[in-house]
């Protein structure tokens, strides 16, 4: 596909947590719980107007869909700053200074005077109905393979509460994540290719990890802002993983294509999207349908709409495995229902052909023309149903913009309208932090060594391959590295060996090596130093320490793998050589491939290789004379 022809347009957000001894604005640690509330909090959100008198479309949309919010609180993870029950305390010096870390990393300019500002997000995810936030540096850059990429801003923030479930129009949070430090980097849309945007999200979160940030699922978060020529700008919320990235592009832009094709369609039928809302109640009062009987039984409502030249793009594929109908869910499900049914799909779901015939005859359907229902209570049925006429009149119009969710199958969903600049507002109860000259020059003479310098090092100091510090560096496993190296001695490469690739293998295993102590790495390359485990024995060595909780010592023993004296591998290969005498006649000294493929069988990870050859060798020299 040619992306340049299409006017493909990137910008990438980046959002990371910072690793300080305590939340952006209270002093509680910045550590997640799964123990039982102490408390909990209610509280209704509602949107408010900004300096200019606006109301943000995106907070508007979450206000009308009428939820209550529980937050789950607690007396040593939380306090009532997080509750909002309590004005912020001062801004968290430690984060300040990470941030101007990585500002100057990225060869930004740093602001003279920080403003926190309010954010309005009225989605639950923050008490207040604002997240506060404040504009750190401006005007970075990163290069790649496709050109210069400008990193516009670097804004430092409070993290959003963690959203637990939805039951019945409540939303559960729990707030032990809110208020946790968090910096959001963002970049210019300059970027063109798939491959590009992944490459910036690389080559940025190295950045971020040579300072003090958290690690681990969740504690970094990528969103995407993607558009093409006669597209529109759409946001992709929660890319978790890199390698997704290309895919994930690929697909929306599918999907705007496939949407601008259903627009040529439509305005060449001349579709209208028809604004009464019907009751099919009566039709339907009988169905074997058990979605539309269960509402009926519970007093709800049946209704429907009529989309004159709909028929068959309703059912239209725009990303792979699903349809412009589920666009259109999408709207319909933000308002509460569990999803809607429509004419490209029917009959099915226990919607039988007549009660379709019935349902054509009543909304006066003709040959092109479509219908959609759901069943539901009838606030939400009909709100859900208004959604869905507003997102099919956009249809005629092109592509919207709007907020989307990322899924794992790197497709995406609706989540909201793009939101605006009226959300923001001035935080009044933080005074501004000036940024001055003598902190700016510390944290010049204190930065951290880049990936690319650690990775030259490295191959300079310890004599790694290109691909071996490469991967060291890329899974953050330098500094690890390096401990263990001067902790047992070890030849580097069979250390950097096991951290960049027998550890990957392991995971794939569902092993958790990542929380493996360091102390058991070391123990287990001590094992090897002092002769007591060969090279192949590590990796078994280290399935005990991970799966039975044993020590390097413990699992060696255990699995019997402890290498075993020069003479009983002697003892071993006398056996052997006797077994194979005519082997040996035959072949003479060329018998030893066979004879070693044997000894190491039979030996098992048990003797060092370079040890049996030499000891076959002496044995079958014996024999020949």
């Amino acid at each position: 596909m040619d992306y340049e022809k299409l006017g493909l347009m990137m910008g990438l957000e980046i959002h990371q947590q910072l690793n300080t001894t305590k939340k952006l604005f209270c002093p509680c640690e910045c550590e997640l719980t799964d123990k039982k509330p102490d408390y909990r909090v209610l509280r209704y959100l509602r949107p408010t107007q900004s300096e200019l008198g606006k109301i943000d479309r995106a907070a508007f949309e979450e206000s009308r869909r009428e939820l209550t919010f529980l937050y789950d609180a607690y007396s040593h993870h939380t306090c009532l700053v997080e509750s909002d029950d309590e004005p912020p305390h001062p801004l968290n010096q430690e984060a300040l200074e990470i941030g101007l870390i990585i500002a100057t990393l990225l060869d930004m300019q740093v602001v003279d005077e920080f403003h926190t500002m309010r954010k309005q997000v009225i989605d639950g995810s923050n008490t207040g109905g604002f997240q506060r936030t404040g504009l750190l540096a401006i005007q970075g850059h990163m290069d790649t393979p496709y050109g210069r990429v400008v990193i516009e801003n670097l804004c430092l923030e409070e993290d959003a509460a963690r959203r637990m479930g939805q039951r019945k129009g409540k939303v559960e949070f729990r707030l032990d994540r809110l208020g946790i430090p968090l910096l959001e980097i963002t970049t210019d849309p300059s970027m063109n290719h798939p491959e590009q945007v992944r490459e910036v999200a690389y080559q940025i979160g190295q950045v971020l990890r040579s300072t003090k940030v958290k690690r681990g699922l969740g504690t970094i978060r990528q969103d995407l802002n993607i558009s093409i020529r006669e597209g529109a700008r759409v946001e992709v919320k929660g890319v978790q993983d890199l390698d997704s990235m290309e895919q994930l592009v690929k697909n929306e832009v599918m999907r705007q294509l496939k949407l601008l094709e259903i627009k040529d369609e439509l305005r060449k039928r001349g579709a209208l999207v028809e604004n009464q809302i019907y009751d099919l109640g009566e039709i339907l009062q009988d169905t074997e349908s058990k979605i539309i009987a269960k509402a009926i039984k519970k007093g709800g409502k049946v209704l429907s709409i009529k989309l004159n030249g709909y028929k068959g793009l309703i059912g239209k594929e725009v990303q792979p495995g699903r349809r412009f109908g589920t666009e259109l869910a999408g709207y319909a499900k933000k308002m509460g229902v569990a999803g809607i049914f429509h004419t490209d799909e029917l009959p099915a779901y226990g919607i039988t052909s007549q009660e379709v015939e019935l349902i054509n005859g009543f909304l006066k359907i003709g040959e092109n023309d479509a219908f959609i229902l759901v069943a539901d209570e009838g606030d939400i049925a009909r709100n859900a149903l208004e959604e869905v006429q507003r997102r099919a009149k956009i249809a005629t119009e092109g592509v919207p913009e709007e907020t989307r969710k990322a899924l794992d199958d790197t497709n995406t969903e609706y989540l909201r309208p793009l939101p605006t600049a009226s959300r923001m507002y001035v935080e009044t109860d933080i005074p501004t932090q000036m940024v001055s000259s003598e902190l700016l020059e510390h944290v010049r003479a204190n930065l951290p060594e880049l990936p690319e310098e650690k990775k030259a090092r490295i191959i300079n100091d310890y004599g790694l391959s290109e691909d071996l510090s490469h991967q060291l560096v890329r899974q953050d496993r330098v500094k690890q590295f390096e401990e263990i190296v001067a902790g047992c001695g070890v030849e580097p490469t069979t250390v950097a060996s096991l951290l960049a690739y027998t550890l990957k293998e392991l995971r794939r295993e569902g092993l958790d090596v990542d929380n493996i102590p360091d102390s058991h790495l070391v123990g287990t390359f001590q094992l090897l130093k002092q002769g007591k485990i060969s090279k192949d024995a590590v990796s078994d060595v280290l399935v005990g320490v991970l799966k039975e909780k044993w020590t390097p010592e413990e699992a060696a023993g255990n699995l019997n793998l402890l290498m075993l004296s020069e003479e009983n591998v002697r003892t071993i290969i006398v056996e052997i050589v006797t077994a194979n005498e005519k082997l040996i006649t035959e072949r003479k000294m060329g018998a030893m491939g066979s004879l070693m493929g044997m000894a190491m069988k039979e030996l098992k990870g048990k003797a060092d290789g370079q040890l049996v050859n030499k000891l076959l060798k002496e044995e079958i020299q014996k024999y020949l004379q």
